[in-house]
């Protein structure tokens, strides 16, 4: 596989990609409201896709929630394309995105361990790029989806 990284900045460009994969990942993005969120939010901030040839197989947004941080927004990866790396590239692009341009910290939002296993996962990962555990709010996305905040210094 022949990966790169991208940065789109077409609104069009952006509302597919994410569509075509959010879509495709039913078991983090089947709520429907949610994910038309997702892909509406998505326009608005800066968007890394990865590409193999010219098939989009994973994507992360970036949202600026204050001066001094950027939030990791959404992210999908193709299931096929799971445990490849591409998640981690699409940080590290992202990451150095967000050092470059000044910020301090990144933060990213999930669901808390030990309550589904797809997010079970998805709390490995981050934890696995270096995230550390800031806040859990119990009842932010409803009290059945306990929403973890994991933060990371850049400094």
């Amino acid at each position: 596989m022949k990966m790169k990284i991208k940065l789109i900045e077409d609104y069009e460009d952006k509302q597919k990609i994410a569509r075509q994969l959010l879509e495709a990942l039913p078991e983090w993005f089947g709520i429907e409201e949610a994910r038309e969120n997702y892909i509406k939010d998505s326009t608005d901030q800066l968007f890394f896709v990865a590409l193999d040839e010219n098939q989009a197989t994973g994507f992360l947004c970036l949202k600026e929630t204050s001066k001094d941080t950027l939030e990791l927004s959404v992210m999908g990866v193709l299931k096929e394309y799971h445990r490849q790396g591409i998640g981690k590239e699409l940080f590290l692009k992202a990451k150095r995105f967000a050092s470059e341009n000044g910020y301090s910290f990144l933060q990213v939002k999930t669901v808390q361990m030990g309550h589904y296993e797809e997010y079970d996962n998805t709390n490995r990962f981050y934890l696995g790029l270096g995230f550390k555990e800031f806040e859990v709010f119990p009842t932010l996305w409803g009290e059945w989806n306990p929403c973890q905040i994991y933060i990371m210094s850049l400094r």
